[in-house]
């Protein structure tokens, strides 16, 4: 249904015929509707009012030129003595007159409702704006969210954006798993200097989305989306800010395919995928690879680092390009796991890195990447842990022959060699020095290991006896070694040695 307007297309002829339609029934007004000259001058007032013409509207010039829309003193008292007197307790009283004077005297705060005119949820909420936003604000919070969300999802938050309350606004949509991308996509709308409080309460919920468990958010573009409202807010300073909580998220993040997925990289093949994190570098402002790497990757990587979370360290340098700290990195993580033992929960990390390295250098070995002192170091470290495993496993021979092939302790039986091995330790990499007191009695317990076994066993005696022989002067070499790096080990270490060499020459 249309209101007839006629060939008047002012805003006043529009309320009026809008106030036809809606009060005018069968050739009269609705009972209470004051006529002034024959027009409903008070309801046309109200919609002039209500619909933002106030200088249409009224010739009062004390109410509409006030900055804050008040009445003086003088004219609010002798408002509120007509309205006293002849409008609040009249069964007659035109309502919009009544709401008109409401409206411009602010009288009765507490009861905005006028029957007849208040008859929308629009209707209501202006009578609430014109008591002033912090007012208006304070009445829908005493409300809460359970009040508005009743009916229609999504309703709580409108209201604290008309408020003005953007953060709760945000926290409101954020709070509720099926509208996390409408908050994100509010945020970055929101992310002004002028509307967006730079201590957003968001920033409390980067852990939880993080976190393992049933709680676990695993939209990792949602989590990334946050830092990009800081980059919409001018300034270098707040640039710096969404880099340094990129990084954040980073480091914060739990390892495994969602971390992958939000920072990118290698398959099987060795060829390398992007992030979620890499692909919307541009909107952060980084336009190289070289910049991406630097101001994110690299320092993530330091901060992993430092926060002793070292694949995750690890495989943000190999992203980044920087081989030779992968390969450094891999070495001291690999000297600092050996002295672990190789089963049970306390050892879970050791086996991560341990599984990082091998892929690692597999791919650098292909592709003849990190090549020098540390990748050696690295080699050799899991080759001891190889041999670590092997013994556990009942297999003292094969632990035997990997020890022997890494050249780490010389079992020839000539002196001279030995000497010039024991010399030429103080050059090895720091992770095969420090654990010295690993792989001497491990290759010491094989041996005496294998000792008994050849003495047990059914072969032939010529065969036994010179496969007893052998194993004595490996046994020999091994001692002389130890004993001109003596001071390397504890005593202990020595003394255990010395025993077990004693048993095998028996």
């Amino acid at each position: 249904m249309e209101a007839r307007l006629g060939g008047d297309p002012s805003v006043a002829n529009k309320i009026r015929a809008y106030l036809l339609m809606k009060y005018y029934k069968n050739g009269e007004w609705e009972d209470r509707i004051e006529l002034v000259a024959g027009q409903p001058l008070w309801a046309k007032l109200y919609y002039l009012v209500r619909t933002g013409h106030a200088q249409e509207a009224l010739d009062e010039a004390s109410w509409i030129e006030s900055p804050d829309r008040r009445l003086s003193k003088p004219h609010r008292d002798h408002l509120q003595s007509v309205y006293n007197a002849h409008m609040l307790h009249s069964a007659s009283a035109d309502p919009f007159k009544l709401a008109l004077y409401k409206l411009m005297g602010r009288l009765e705060p507490s009861r905005r409702t006028v029957p007849q005119v208040t008859t929308t949820s629009e209707d209501w909420l202006t009578e609430e704006e014109e008591g002033g936003l912090r007012g208006l604000t304070e009445v829908l919070l005493s409300y809460g969210e359970r009040h508005f969300d009743s009916a229609s999802q999504g309703t709580w938050s409108s209201v604290l954006l008309l408020c003005g309350q953007f953060e709760r606004a945000v926290a409101a949509l954020w709070e509720r798993p099926e509208t996390e991308i409408e908050a994100v996509h509010l945020a970055i709308a929101l992310a002004v200097p002028w509307s967006f409080a730079s201590s957003f309460t968001l920033r409390r919920h980067l852990n939880l989305a993080l976190s393992p468990g049933p709680q676990k958010r695993s939209n990792t573009s949602t989590v990334f989306a946050y830092p990009l409202t800081k980059v919409m807010a001018s300034g270098k300073e707040n640039l710096e800010n969404a880099w340094e909580l990129v990084r954040r998220i980073i480091v914060l993040a739990h390892s495994g395919p969602a971390w992958e997925e939000l920072v990118g990289g290698f398959r099987p093949d060795g060829t390398k995928f992007s992030g979620v994190i890499e692909q919307g570098a541009s909107l952060l402002q980084l336009q190289t690879t070289a910049q991406y790497n630097e101001q994110i990757l690299i320092r993530a990587a330091r901060e992993s680092e430092a926060n002793d979370r070292i694949p995750e360290a690890i495989k943000l340098y190999n992203l980044a390009g920087d081989y030779a700290t992968v390969i450094a990195c891999l070495a001291q993580a690999l000297g600092n796991t050996l002295s672990l033992p190789t089963t049970g929960g306390e050892n879970e990390k050791g086996r991560v890195i341990e599984k990082t390295a091998v892929e690692i250098l597999r791919h650098y070995e292909r592709m003849n990447r990190g090549v020098g002192r540390d990748r050696d170091a690295a080699v050799k470290l899991l080759r001891v842990r190889e041999a670590m495993n092997a013994k556990n496993s009942g297999r003292p021979d094969v632990t035997l022959e990997i020890m022997e092939s890494t050249d780490l302790i010389p079992m020839d039986g000539d002196v001279a060699k030995i000497t010039r091995k024991a010399e030429e330790f103080k050059e090895l990499h720091d992770a095969l020095q420090r654990n010295l007191q690993v792989y001497l009695p491990l290759t010491m317990d094989v041996l005496a290991a294998v000792h008994q076994s050849v003495k047990a066993s059914a072969v032939a005696e010529a065969t036994r006896q010179m496969t007893l022989t052998s194993l004595r002067k490996k046994s020999r070499s091994l001692m002389v070694f130890a004993g001109i790096l003596k001071y390397r080990m504890s005593p202990d270490v020595y003394s255990y040695l010395a025993r077990l060499d004693v048993e095998i020459a028996l």
